[in-house]
Order: C-alpha cells, then sequence, then structure tokens
C-alpha cells in the first residue's frame, strides 16, 4: 500500500511541475479530487460539501487537492495553477484520501460526504491520539 501511495505522489509529482505532496506526509491528511472536467457535476457538489466545512478540514490537518486535465488547486484557492497534459483514464471523477503515513486510506468514483470522510479520519489511529492529546 505505501507503494502505491509513492507512485501516486511521483505521478502527480510529475504532473504538477514540481509540487511536491510528499511534504504532506506526517503533516496533513490529503484529499485529491480529480475530474477531467471543471464543470462535473460532482466536481462541484464535491467542493460545496467540502467548502462548508473550513474548520472540520483544519482540525482534521486535511489539505484538498484538485487535479483537472492540465491545472491544479490547492485548497480551494481561486488561482489554478498549470500541470501537465492530465486526464483521468478510469472515469469523469474520482477521491483519493490519503493518511498523515502516506497510506492510502479511501478511493472512490463518487462524491464523498463530509459524513464519511470525518468518519474516516475520525477512526484512524493517529487521528484518535490527536483527540486524546487535545483532551488533556
Amino acid at each position: 500500500m505505501r507503494y502505491l501511495f509513492f507512485f501516486i505522489l511521483s505521478f502527480f509529482s510529475i504532473i504538477t511541475l514540481g509540487q511536491n505532496i510528499k511534504k504532506h506526509q506526517w503533516k496533513n491528511r490529503v484529499l485529491l479530487v480529480i475530474s477531467n472536467d471543471q464543470n462535473n457535476g460532482q466536481l462541484k457538489k464535491q467542493f460545496l460539501l467540502l467548502e462548508e466545512h473550513p474548520k472540520e478540514l483544519i482540525e482534521r490537518k486535511l489539505v484538498v487537492y484538485c487535479f483537472l486535465k492540465n491545472k491544479y488547486q490547492y485548497n480551494f484557492k481561486g488561482d489554478w495553477k498549470p500541470s501537465t497534459k492530465f486526464k483521468n483514464e478510469k472515469g469523469a471523477f474520482k477521491v483519493l484520501l490519503v493518511g498523515l503515513d502516506g497510506g492510502v486510506k479511501l478511493q472512490q468514483d463518487s462524491v464523498l460526504s463530509t459524513e464519511k470522510l470525518f468518519t474516516i479520519i475520525d477512526g484512524m489511529p493517529m487521528r484518535k491520539r490527536e483527540l486524546q492529546k487535545n483532551k488533556k
């Protein structure tokens, strides 16, 4: 599983022209939202769901990258950065959740509800330790 993550990191590092997602390992959880079209209904719905919970994303150390065919965006910032030609071969939409340890925790081809996202993250051992540490 860890090798899959490093493959994904290598692949996306090439795509983003130097943007290195690996810098987030042990610091942030990463949600990759991939679409072939900026007007994709699933992409728009995913953005709306995530943008409604900025506090919860920060609390869970979650950063969001959105990849389109030839550009990417970080944490919903309006400025899209160019990347090399990219196409999601498996379909028009995909979501991947990467944990602090660099492992892929979830991969799906449909919109990810924030309830499911937060439940998965809150069930992770490192997140449980974070919560216990914050109680003290």
